[in-house]
This record gives C-alpha cells, sequence and structure tokens, in this order.
C-alpha cells in the first residue's frame, strides 16, 4: 500500500517547510496550500498551489482531488478580518459552523477551525507529529545558563504568561528585573521583543518566557522559538529564554542553539509546574 499523502495548510515560517521536508523524507507524498499574505517559504520539488485564506472551496477540492485525508496547520498568520476574508461558499458555511469562536483567542479559533475541517472529512495532524524531535525536552541548551536573577524573572514570568494562557490572549511575556516589560498578544513573539527592545532597564538582562496555554489544543499553534527569536532577544538586550519543555517547537535547533550560544544567552526548557527558582537545572 503506497503511503496516505499529506496536505499542509502553510502559514509563514521555517515549520510548514520543514514538515514538508520531513513527510517527504518519510516517503509520503505532500500537498502543500501556500496561503497567500502568510506563507514565505520557497517550495521547490513540492506540489503547490497558492491560495487566498477565503478561497475555502478550491483549497480543499484541490486537497480532495489529490487523495488528501490528514492536514497539517502550521505557520505564522495574522488573523483576518471578516471582510477582507472575503469568504467564498465552502468558507461561509465553515464560518458558520466556527460561529462566535472567530472572536475569541487563537486556541479557541483554531479549534473551531480544526472542527469545521473535521466536519469536511479531514483529519488534523500535528506538526510535532510529522517532526519528531521538534519538541525538547527538559534542559539546558545552551552554555549559558539563567543565574538567580533570571530564575526569579522566569518565575515572575511563568505566572504571567499563565494568566494570559487562561483567558486564550498569549503564549508569551518578558520580564527584567520583576518587571513585565510586554505580553504577547495578536502581534507574535518578533513585534513583541522589538517593542521591548525599546523598554529595557539598566542592569541584569530580562527573559523571554514562551508556554503552552492551559488546556490548548496541541495539535495547533504550539509556541515556537527559532533563529529570527534569538536575534530579536538580542535586540532586546535579553539575558535568555525559557520554553516550555515538550510544548514549544524548537525551528532549526542546531543553528538556533548555536546563534544563541554566539550571543552568549541561555535557552532553557522546563516544566512550568516544577520549575523552582533557587534550583540549578529545570
Amino acid at each position: 500500500m503506497s503511503p496516505e499523502p499529506l496536505g499542509i495548510l502553510a502559514g509563514g515560517g521555517d515549520v510548514p517547510l520543514q514538515v514538508a521536508q520531513a513527510a517527504q523524507t518519510a516517503g509520503r507524498p505532500v500537498h502543500v496550500v501556500a496561503l497567500d499574505g502568510w506563507a514565505d517559504q520557497v517550495w521547490n520539488g513540492f506540489s503547490l498551489i497558492r491560495e487566498r485564506p477565503g478561497a475555502a472551496g478550491r483549497i480543499l477540492g484541490h486537497l480532495r482531488a489529490q487523495g488528501v485525508r490528514q492536514i497539517v496547520m502550521t505557520g505564522r498568520a495574522q488573523r483576518p478580518s471578516i471582510l477582507s476574508l472575503r469568504p467564498d461558499a465552502t468558507a461561509a458555511r465553515m464560518l458558520a459552523r466556527i460561529g462566535r469562536a472567530y472572536f475569541t483567542g487563537d486556541d479557541g479559533l483554531l479549534r473551531a477551525v480544526a472542527r469545521a475541517l473535521e466536519a469536511e472529512g479531514f483529519e488534523i495532524v500535528a506538526a510535532q507529529d510529522v517532526l519528531r524531535d521538534i519538541l525538547p525536552p527538559a534542559g539546558l541548551l545552551t552554555r549559558a545558563s539563567p543565574d538567580a536573577t533570571a530564575r526569579a524573572d522566569i518565575m515572575r514570568a511563568i505566572l504571567v504568561v499563565r494568566a494570559l494562557g487562561a483567558v486564550d490572549v498569549g503564549q508569551g511575556a518578558v520580564v527584567q528585573q520583576g518587571l513585565v516589560l510586554g505580553v504577547e498578544a495578536i502581534e507574535g513573539t518578533d513585534a513583541l521583543l522589538a517593542r521591548c527592545a525599546g523598554l529595557k532597564r539598566e542592569g541584569p538582562g530580562g527573559v523571554l518566557v514562551k508556554l503552552v496555554k492551559p488546556g490548548q489544543d496541541r495539535r495547533l499553534d504550539l509556541p515556537t522559538v527559532g533563529p529570527e527569536t534569538i536575534r530579536g532577544a538580542v535586540a532586546a538586550g535579553l539575558a535568555g529564554i525559557a520554553i516550555e519543555a515538550g510544548g514549544t517547537i524548537l525551528v532549526d535547533r542546531a543553528r538556533t542553539v548555536a546563534a544563541a550560544d554566539a550571543a552568549g544567552l541561555f535557552l532553557l526548557a522546563l516544566h512550568p509546574e516544577t520549575f523552582n527558582e533557587t534550583e540549578t537545572t529545570p
């Protein structure tokens, strides 16, 4: 029996391309839908169409014609207004299923989109089910490690990010010397770090903490850290980054860790439930 084809609804960033490459290496036919305005990768060697997000009829019709049943939804995307979405008949039907969830947080919306796709006969697959080693376990990933000040800031940021996640707002926060310099909302991590660059205080640099939202559907929109995050953290004057072990996508691990080491930043994967600011290991 030939391998089952995989569909990828691709937003921006490196993860969609890495998922496609991993599936292709495993022998699966891959059919990519690059979403206009979001997908910014070069897709040489892949079956590809480019469509606007509101053209659900053409998107799903194409995937069905290719025999696709399983879909990975991955990559950066910003929520369009319904007016700019210009939904076709299929998208309008799906929006009717989504209902008020369109106006909730990202996890609530993505859950509703996933349910609408399932109602259309597709199965949603997590990116990490294709990229098996993309979620790092607990541990220090870099030569640098957080000192007592940084660990106290991590503890403070964990509380803040959990509070954000509980109301489905964001997955990250920057804390310096106990002060919350910024929290992630619709703008994303890169914009958060750029904003915090102008807010940093004198003295020890702050920390970025990224966590999974409480009860989040882990097939969809897990926190992501990669080389761009390291560049943003350096520009913001941070001491390091802490991420949730087993719940944060680490893009291009070797390059990300090398960039952090070159900048003298720490990168720590931790379990937020058990992290203790006085311990020397996560």
